[in-house]
């Protein structure tokens, strides 16, 4: 068993399926065993996974900043609610209590969460699974961004091996319980990129 720590949307303005998909992971997740961490909201995609995790036996943890408690209805039937002193806080809570993190599509404060535990991970200061479920590309400009940072030489290639990429939920808890080892840069890469080809560079 282990705690899986889900990043999801808070918008009610967002099509339905969203929400389903939370819903859906949320009873995958209690079906297999393990318990929830979320952001403490009610509502959208964050109530939905909450409540399905319940609905089949899982505990639910939720972290929320004070000041969000009413702007996103926080989740009072959450076996632990945490309410923090602010946002820095908050996330800091979550992976602290996270043995592995599922992404789904959110706004910037999903981005924000998954673009921080990416970077962690990254510079090898954890090791949990990083797994982001997209069944229609909602982050795939996010994906192309990288790419683009990895072609003109901002980021390493490896940066890639650090999140799983996953389109079904079955396919992302298998993922999220398979540990795959973080590898360190080799050689020279801690301090340079791969150079970028000739109609890659920057100005």
């Amino acid at each position: 068993m282990a705690t899986i720590c889900v990043f999801c949307a808070s918008s009610e303005r967002i099509d339905a399926s969203y929400v389903a998909l939370a819903r859906d992971v949320g009873t995958e997740l209690a079906r297999r065993g393990h318990d929830l961490v979320s952001g403490g909201g009610s509502v959208s995609s964050m109530g939905a996974v909450a409540r399905a995790a319940r609905a089949g036996g899982a505990r639910t943890v939720g972290v929320i900043p004070h000041a969000l408690t009413q702007m996103e209805i926080a989740d009072h039937d959450a076996d632990e609610l945490v309410v923090t002193d602010d946002m820095r806080t908050r996330k800091g809570e979550m992976d602290r209590r996270a043995d592995a993190f599922l992404t789904l599509a959110g706004g910037i404060g999903t981005v924000e969460e998954l673009m921080e535990i990416w970077v962690s991970r990254v510079l090898l200061m954890h090791d949990k699974p990083v797994v982001v479920l997209d069944p229609d590309g909602v982050f795939a400009p996010l994906r192309e961004q990288v790419d683009l940072l990895i072609r003109r030489g901002f980021a390493r290639p490896s940066v890639r091996d650090a999140v799983q990429w996953v389109t079904t939920v079955s396919d992302a808890f298998d993922a999220l319980e398979r540990r795959r080892p973080v590898l360190p840069p080799a050689g020279d890469e801690l301090l340079e990129a791969e150079p970028a080809g000739p109609d890659e560079g920057g100005g």
